[in-house]
């Protein structure tokens, strides 16, 4: 046996229960009984959130018949334990870890009755500071599947991601999520519906399922430069309000590092609606006629 697990059970078989000193760090000075494992992780999570740090599970193990194994939990912080470096790097490659060798630790297991779980205290201080704020931690601020099926059918009806987020706010009160979880949750819905498809090859899919009035330029007869798109219905409206329309191109505001070129036009009551768009490679010159058809060109041809 080693040295790291003879420490181990040594520290595991000496259960102390906490004194009157870690009333003020969350703890409980008796021994508390819950009815299952999932409640006991529910509370230590829940008292650890409201203290300052995150409760992770450090050791599970099963009573499977086999000497020497029995049903337990240990509980500790999230940053117990230290860094261990792969053996195959030479030289350590990580900069930082969440690892700071915290005590803390919390034991439970079932009663001896067989009715309930008692967690009991092995060492209930810290080596730091407690945070101030778990807003943003990157496992407290994480979403639920509630949650999520919350955010898709909220996206699903074209609400905004801040309004989705008040409305999370409203739903959990003690909820530490942020607004780029938000955006992380819709843009993993957006890649689980495009599956395998590129974004250029989902976005002709798309055209082609509206039977949206669409055209498009290659290059190099597997890469589309320019592409332009007309919704059916923006065309009916464009052939019967045809004589305002606003013309706007923006610059390197995508990935692709392509101008967006948005048309909108305008009703005699005032109102505006988009009439068409299109990504180009090159925005030199644009004509827009009476009978509102469409003409690109170059310099040189003009």
């Amino acid at each position: 046996m080693d040295e790291d697990q003879w420490m181990y059970d040594s520290v595991m078989s000496e259960e102390v229960y906490m004194n009157d000193q870690n009333k003020d760090e969350g703890g409980v000075n008796e021994e508390h009984v819950f009815a299952t494992r999932d409640d006991v992780l529910e509370w230590a999570r829940s008292v650890a959130y409201e203290i300052g740090f995150v409760a992770i599970i450090m050791r599970l193990d099963t009573n499977n018949g086999i000497r020497g194994r029995t049903l337990f939990v240990l509980i500790g912080c999230e940053r117990s334990g230290q860094y261990r470096a792969k053996k195959k790097d030479l030289v350590r490659t990580c900069t930082g870890s969440r690892k700071y060798g915290c005590p803390f630790k919390l034991r439970a297991k079932p009663a001896v009755g067989g009715e309930g779980w008692i967690v009991n205290l092995i060492y209930g201080s810290h080596n730091r500071e407690l945070e101030k704020s778990l807003v943003g931690h990157t496992y407290a601020g994480r979403l639920i599947k509630d949650e999520k099926i919350i955010v898709v059918v909220m996206t699903k009806s074209m609400v905004k991601p801040r309004n989705i987020l008040l409305m999370l706010k409203e739903y959990n009160a003690n909820s530490y999520t942020t607004i780029k979880k938000i955006y992380n949750a819709i843009n993993a819905h957006h890649s689980s519906i495009r599956g395998s498809n590129t974004e250029m090859r989902q976005l002709m899919k798309l055209l082609e399922r509206d039977q949206d009035i669409h055209w498009h330029r290659l290059k190099d007869e597997d890469v589309a430069c320019d592409i332009f798109w007309s919704h059916p219905s923006a065309v009916k409206l464009t052939n019967a309000y045809n004589l305002v329309f606003l013309i706007e191109s923006t610059y390197k505001t995508n990935r692709y590092r392509i101008s967006l070129l948005d048309i909108v036009g305008v009703t005699t009551t005032g109102m505006t609606f988009s009439t068409a768009f299109a990504y180009l490679q090159r925005f030199c010159g644009l004509f827009l006629r009476r009978d509102c058809r469409i003409k690109l060109h170059d310099d040189e041809s003009s």
